[in-house]
């Protein structure tokens, strides 16, 4: 008997083994703005649990760093993840895998998603791959300490206004800063995607329906010469565009900390805010402000993406399904308090007990149908990367006195110039 025993433990022993060194392990590069890389690790594992033949390690990596600036070198070195979570897709797009060879049921996992994204994937001359799916749906717009406003007796220009202008705003939270002894009235993270939506509300016209793409605009240069005079009178924290050595950085920390009263970030900060603000202060998401072109911010979001240098397409495609079938985004999407980029998702409840997210949620998804036309064509813009790029470091040069702005803006122009011409038009 024992003997038995002891070779069913063996055989046992050896399916396990087996099994382990049969199973695929799949890399994704993620990063995070708040608790979405727990909750996806949890939807994984639970995923695994059913797949025992996958196993997907997360390597999550900094945005800045890991993202914008070491996976597009990866990449183009052949040393691509199986997957990874981005944000600005378009300079990869001829690395990625077309899912469709490999899913179960291509024609319903593409009725999921806005087609305009899906077409957005693709490489030139492709009208029908799959190749990746949105996390979330993002929108650029202010946040405000409200806390603050009341310390101060302020009123909140919003209460009251359904059009208020970014001078409006800065002001108002100027005599808030000033009477509570606040030290920043206003920070923007330093991105020239942050930046857009300010500049189109304040009547930029950054590109045409034929993709031609002009810096030079009234509206574009009152909003830069609105953010120098933030840095020049001192209402916003300095270290966020002059200080962080030529990368994207963001004032999260300043708004988290009490220090400033007005923070230009986005609906991706819900999350963050509601897990890390507990009870120090009341916060809540706000209109964009008004002006010229209107009330708008920019429309963005995370994407998952395949990349087709993958040794296990199709089981690429199963964690992909997997993560865009209806009860499994909707789950992701109640738990990370994200806008979502799903059109069949079943009725959910975001997961929190904060009213103040639950109303920014009601902000931002507010804003979606306010954003307008030359938001939605930058984001989707082939060469959207550099030109934001260019956007942010140029200004950067103008707010420290190195271009004036009439060269910061030429210089814009030709970077964005050089960039098309070097990708082929």
């Amino acid at each position: 008997m024992r003997k038995l025993s002891l070779v069913l433990l063996l055989l046992a022993a050896l399916v396990m083994s087996v099994a382990a060194q049969d199973a695929v392990e799949l890399r994704m590069v993620w990063y995070n703005d708040g608790n979405e890389g727990e909750v996806v690790r949890d939807l994984l594992d639970r995923f695994e649990a059913d797949n025992p033949d996958i196993k997907v390690v997360i390597e999550t990596v900094g945005y800045s760093d890991g993202i914008l600036q070491q996976l597009p070198l990866q990449v183009q070195a052949g040393e691509a993840p199986d997957l990874a979570r981005l944000t600005q897709f378009a300079q990869l797009r001829d690395y990625y895998l077309d899912l469709t060879p490999y899913l179960s049921d291509a024609e319903t996992f593409a009725s999921y998603f806005p087609a305009p994204l899906l077409a957005a994937f693709r490489p030139d001359g492709d009208e029908t791959g799959i190749y990746g799916i949105p996390t979330q749906l993002t929108v650029t717009g202010p946040y405000i300490n409200r806390t603050l406003f009341e310390q101060a007796g302020v009123e909140v220009p919003s209460d009251t206004s359904d059009a208020v202008t970014w001078r409006e705003w800065v002001d108002a939270a100027q005599a808030v800063a000033e009477a509570t002894g606040t030290d920043y009235a206003v920070a923007i993270d330093r991105s020239g995607h942050r930046i857009a939506g300010p500049m189109i509300s304040s009547g930029a016209t950054i590109i045409d329906s034929e993709g031609t793409v002009t810096i030079d605009s009234e509206g574009f240069r009152a909003f830069a010469e609105e953010l120098k005079r933030w840095h020049d009178e001192g209402l916003t924290p300095t270290d966020v565009w002059l200080g962080s050595g030529g990368n994207y950085a963001p004032a999260t920390n300043y708004f988290l900390n009490g220090q400033v009263v007005l923070y230009m970030a986005g609906s991706w900060q819900i999350g963050n805010f509601d897990a890390n603000i507990g009870d120090a202060f009341d916060w809540e998401a706000v209109p964009n402000p008004s002006g010229p072109g209107g009330s708008t911010g920019m429309p963005g979001g995370a994407t998952l993406m395949a990349f087709a240098s993958t040794e296990h397409p199709a089981e690429v495609a199963r964690v992909m399904e997997y993560l865009a079938s209806p009860e499994v985004y909707a789950e992701f999407t109640a738990r990370t308090l994200f806008i979502p980029g799903h059109l069949a998702l079943p009725e959910f409840e975001y997961v929190t007990e904060s009213e103040s997210a639950a109303a920014a949620l009601n902000v931002f998804v507010a804003e979606v149908p306010k954003l307008a036309d030359q938001a939605w064509a930058l984001q989707l813009y082939a060469h959207f990367t550099p030109l934001a790029n260019s956007m942010r470091d140029r200004l950067t040069q103008y707010m420290i006195g190195e271009l004036s702005l009439d060269d910061a803006i030429a210089r814009i122009q030709q970077d964005i110039d050089e960039a098309i011409a070097a990708a082929g038009g």
